[in-house]
């Protein structure tokens, strides 16, 4: 690659980046000598092996060319070494631009430092929104997209979002979805029937994978989930790769004490989403869980009054629920037809391409 050539820095944080940024690096890896280098930061927001690491592996991205380990913390505190540990790269790189994806802490934080050190910056997954001001994600979402330069839609409702907050046409770019681009490329890999067999799994069973704090931060709310989880568990048995946050939380309001749920460690991409290729029913509280059921065709039950992802609901297989209503929802999901989905616009396994191509006219 030509010493020359414009630099791209990717920043990824979090588990839910990881998929959506696979794609985009091996796209602009293809474009070929003098178009575009790249760097990939990994700020360590999620530093569990299980949690970041396994997914490089299993998505073949490159290992990390800087990871800044924050760790975990506070919001303030996580977003804050964050900044200050890409000041000082930025500073030393100078990159052409910045590719930030989702809406965790690091993208924010990658976010505000470029657009303080007047580094264009391009946000993969822009425009999404709950409309929900108590969502950590969705602060995280309207500031970083307010500072992008370039934004990559993943559907028509996003665009629409932006084109309402006055972003320029000419800076959005609907362009599909790149997380479902790695779910299609490792479709053949989710292997169902050894997730079962790995599992013990006989007959139908859902998947329940839940960690936002409106679920299980509190007591009281992780009492309630735990009622709905176990009238749920009446009907079918659950698997609940269980997530760090609220782990004890859940298992102090007593999750295990009804036997047809069985609790695992957090999963691998490969391993989590052959589980859920499987299964008869999710319930999730995770935004990119509500896309890949989407495109798997797994009936998904969102137990959230929002969500920034109306496109599974009105394209998909996502329903959102209440803890007083899931029971029911659950009994109704069994009992669904699933020959027949369908998949959101240019959720087509090229979203990376698209990406790519953009990036190389705007900044080559």
């Amino acid at each position: 690659m030509s010493p020359s050539a414009p630099l791209a820095v990717h920043i990824t944080g979090a588990r839910p980046n990881f998929p959506k940024a696979a794609p985009v690096l091996e796209a602009v890896a293809r474009l070929g000598d003098g178009a575009l280098r790249q760097r990939l930061v990994h700020t360590g927001q999620h530093y569990d092996e299980r949690m970041s690491e396994v997914f490089f592996r299993q998505l073949g991205l490159p290992e990390p060319d800087v990871n800044l380990g924050v760790g975990s913390g506070t919001h303030a505190t996580q977003t804050a070494a964050v900044m200050t540990g890409l000041e000082d790269l930025f500073l030393t790189e100078r990159p052409d631009v910045v590719v930030v994806y989702g809406d965790v802490n690091s993208t924010v934080a990658a976010a505000l430092v470029a657009a303080k050190l007047q580094i264009p910056l391009a946000h993969v997954e822009a425009g999404l929104r709950s409309f929900d001001p108590l969502m950590p994600e969705e602060v995280n979402r309207l500031v970083t997209d307010r500072l992008s330069d370039l934004l990559f839609a993943t559907s028509a409702d996003a665009v629409a979002h932006l084109g309402n907050e006055g972003v320029a046409p000419e800076r959005i770019h609907l362009v599909g979805n790149p997380m479902i681009d790695t779910l299609l490329a490792h479709l053949d890999a989710f292997d169902a029937d050894a997730a079962r067999a790995h599992h013990r799994l006989e007959g139908r069973y859902a998947v329940a994978t839940l960690h936002r704090p409106a679920n299980v931060d509190a007591g009281p709310d992780a009492e309630a989930l735990v009622k709905a989880l176990h009238a749920a568990a009446d009907q079918v048995q659950i698997i609940v790769p269980l997530h760090p946050r609220g782990r004890a939380t859940l298992e102090a309001a007593g999750l295990l004490a009804h036997p047809a749920i069985r609790l695992t460690e957090p999963l691998g991409y490969v391993e989590f989403l052959g589980l859920v290729r499987g299964s008869d029913v999710v319930v999730t509280d995770s935004g990119g869980v509500q896309e890949e059921t989407t495109v798997l065709g797994v009936p998904c039950l969102t137990l959230r009054p929002n969500t920034e992802r109306p496109v599974t609901i009105s394209h998909g297989t996502n329903r959102l629920v209440t803890r007083e209503g899931l029971a029911l929802e659950v009994e109704r999901a069994l009992a669904v037809d699933r020959s027949t989905h369908r998949v959101p616009p240019l959720w087509d396994g090229h979203a990376g391409p698209r990406i790519a191509e953009v990036l190389l006219e705007a900044y080559a």
